[in-house]
């Protein structure tokens, strides 16, 4: 945000869109607060139509459209030291067209935020504008769960020993205990918190099953026609995380449920941020999008924390006990399903799209394997651009789809990655992270 404000100087707004309560509102208007002189806060689900009347009638005379800004909100605006900010925009599409002409005024800083905020009904009858950087927010990342913990000195240790390509040894203890209450608690805001005020996770998962409680509310109001699909899907997604092949099949829907019936309520719910899609590629080389496979796909909640809270709801909470089991690394079942989606987590929060490769060859046993993860190296060269990732959530496993892999793949691929609980290593040409050093990926 401090460099769009500082290089762009008021040429393009910014649209921060993500999943409700993720703390979209509060970050910009901390920012504004920090950042301006002055700020003015339009908050779309609740203000009275003289001010979106504003974007209707005076649009071709900014003059008085400020001017009447100003009085309604008491706010005095200075030119080029003041930010006018869109809260929830989505909800009043044409505020979000009516940046191509303020931006071009150039008084003033814009600021968007938004959810569903590519839902067909939010941009219906609109012209995007071009005057507008979309960026995305995602729940907290370990990192700045540890800031949150008040611990700002074990990331960049754990960072030079990635770099360095050595163990923890004794650190790596501490750092497991740190992990798993950041898988457990997860990156919504005000989960971590109610965790930071009150170290009960009884009362963290309150917080977790209202912000669920507002997911479910938001398919029934938005969805439309693609309700009970997408609410299909939503409830689907521990069941379908929890079996050893993670691919979604929608066969435990309906019997006869096809990929091109469901797809736009699979893109509904990642627009939504709610999931995380992981697709299919056919190809583990440079072109993973090229040859992304889109009738199979593996689906993640985009917060672990929320993916826990949902999966164990027999009684609507998730008892302390079975927290503590988590916390100990003691409950067995399940496990994967967390490990692997909070991988997921963790790679999009680092800016990676998410692709996997399968092959279930029948015929020759070579060509079987499944790839969890497949990501692109920063720096593109002639070969080997593409890092091969496997998830494993216990200490007894094997890697003979990775071996596969590079036999098969190896002017593809670099650095065959495994990430598991254990401490940092390289071994047979393949180097082993720590779960929590995914972040570094």
């Amino acid at each position: 945000m401090l460099k769009w404000k500082n290089e762009r100087n008021g040429d393009v707004a910014l649209l921060i869109e993500g999943a409700r309560r993720i703390g979209k509102s509060y970050i910009v208007e901390d920012f504004a607060k920090n950042e301006y002189t002055s700020y003015i806060l339009i908050d779309f689900n609740k203000v009275g139509n003289k001010i979106k009347k504003l974007f209707e009638d005076y649009l071709d005379d900014l003059d008085t459209f400020f001017e009447i800004l100003e009085q309604y909100y008491k706010v005095k605006l200075v030119p080029r030291q003041s930010v006018i900010i869109f809260d929830e925009v989505q909800q009043y599409p044409k505020a979000r067209a009516a940046i191509k002409y303020l931006v071009a005024d150039g008084r003033y800083d814009y600021l968007e935020t938004g959810s569903l905020i590519s839902i067909h009904k939010n941009v219906k009858n609109i012209v995007i504008p071009s005057e507008e950087r979309i960026i995305s927010m995602y729940p907290m990342d370990f990192e700045e769960f540890l800031w949150a913990m008040g611990n700002e000195t074990l990331i960049p240790f754990l960072q030079k020993r990635f770099i360095e390509g050595k163990p923890m040894k004794d650190i790596h203890r501490e750092a497991m205990d740190y992990f798993r209450r950041y898988m457990i608690v997860g990156g919504m805001p005000q989960a971590v918190e109610k965790y930071i005020q009150t170290r009960d996770l009884e009362q963290v998962d309150v917080i977790k099953r209202d912000i669920l409680a507002i997911y479910r509310n938001d398919i029934h109001k938005h969805a439309g026609r693609l309700a009970m699909k997408v609410l299909s899907i939503f409830d689907e997604i521990p069941a379908q995380l929890q079996k050893n092949e993670r691919k979604f099949r929608l066969a435990n829907l309906n019997k006869d449920a096809r990929m091109r019936d469901y797809e736009t309520a699979f893109m509904w719910l990642s627009d939504a941020k709610i999931i995380n899609c992981c697709y299919n590629t056919t190809a583990p080389n440079i072109g993973l999008k090229l040859n992304m496979d889109k009738l199979t796909l593996k689906c993640y909640m985009a917060d672990t924390g929320l993916l826990i809270s949902h999966a164990f709801d027999e009684k609507n909470l998730v008892s302390t006990e079975l927290y503590r089991k988590l916390l100990m690394d003691k409950l067995e079942v399940n496990a994967g399903m967390l490990i692997e989606n909070i991988v997921a987590q963790m790679l999009v929060a680092a800016g990676h799209n998410l692709y996997f490769y399968a092959n279930s060859d029948n015929e020759n046993a070579e060509n079987r394997m499944e790839i969890d993860f497949l990501i692109r190296k920063e720096i593109v060269t002639s070969r080997h651009n593409i890092i091969p990732i496997e998830v494993k959530s216990s200490s007894g496993y094997t890697t003979q789809s990775l071996n596969k892999c590079v036999k098969k793949f190896g002017e593809y691929i670099t650095l065959p990655t495994v990430i598991h609980p254990a401490d940092y290593k390289e071994d047979d040409n393949k180097r082993y992270l720590p779960l929590y050093m995914t972040l570094f990926l």
